[in-house]
């Protein structure tokens, strides 16, 4: 039985994702004997930009013109296409909500370079293309990335968990930093997956991972106010990764 061709790619992004996969190092030797890596530009200089992939792993949020042609070439040849990470899955860093003019912001960051530097603002790749499964995680976690390789090869699409990190910290009985030190944690709506590793550590959870399925945004939003956080608090902070985020924050 053949190899599934897969390949790999980077859009707009910091290629933390593809970083974490090349970090899978005792699994590396593993990895490449079950699928056929046909491009991996961060890995290998030689790589295949016409054959068709059985599956492809796409890193970086839409924002040039050339990410949409090549998101839409990637498309066109995958049987699969899996977003990988925040970016990717949500739009990221890039799509922050800020309320500023995003014309503007290109203006005052690239100046007279300007009509050089084509963006039409950071977009998801649901947002232009059908997107199978998403990896979240800024950036994912090597464990997540494994488990959807090994579904992937049993002929499943990968599935992470509903919940959000709250339910991981509870599981781990940490100290609630939102209702003990009222500390902004974004842990109700967030997914799960990283092991609350932040707030295991003290520190909140900032909502890198995007929006939880399950999350139950009028009550944590009940909870911020209740703490003292204005509504415009709330909303810069829920979507600094995922604007999706600001669907349940009515405020």
């Amino acid at each position: 039985m053949s190899k599934p061709k897969v390949g790999i790619f980077g859009l707009t992004g910091c290629a933390g994702d593809q970083l974490v996969i090349i970090n899978c190092e005792a699994e590396l030797l593993d990895l490449v004997e079950l699928i056929d890596i046909k491009s991996f530009i961060m890995a290998a200089s030689a790589f295949d930009d016409v054959c068709e992939l059985d599956v492809a792993f796409v890193e970086g949020a839409v924002v040039t013109e050339w990410d949409e042609r090549t998101l839409h070439h990637i498309r066109e040849r995958s049987g699969l296409l899996i977003a990988l990470g925040t970016c990717a899955a949500f739009g990221g860093v890039a799509a922050a909500h800020t309320g500023a003019d995003w014309r503007q912001m290109l203006q005052t960051v690239y100046g007279e370079t300007l009509p050089e530097y084509q963006s039409s603002g950071a977009r998801a790749l649901h947002e232009l293309v059908k997107v199978d499964a998403v990896i979240t995680g800024c950036p994912i976690e090597k464990h997540e990335f494994l488990a959807a390789v090994a579904n992937l090869l049993k002929g499943q699409l990968p599935v992470f968990a509903h919940y959000p990190v709250c339910a991981e910290c509870k599981m781990h009985e940490n100290e609630c930093l939102l209702v003990t030190r009222a500390m902004f944690c974004c842990g109700p709506v967030t997914a799960a997956g990283c092991n609350a590793r932040c707030p295991a550590l003290g520190v909140a959870c900032i909502g890198c991972r995007g929006p939880a399925v399950d999350a139950n945004y009028p009550s944590a939003i009940e909870l911020y106010l209740e703490k003292g956080y204005a509504g415009r608090d709330v909303t810069t902070r829920l979507g600094m990764f995922a604007p999706p985020m600001l669907t349940g924050a009515n405020l």
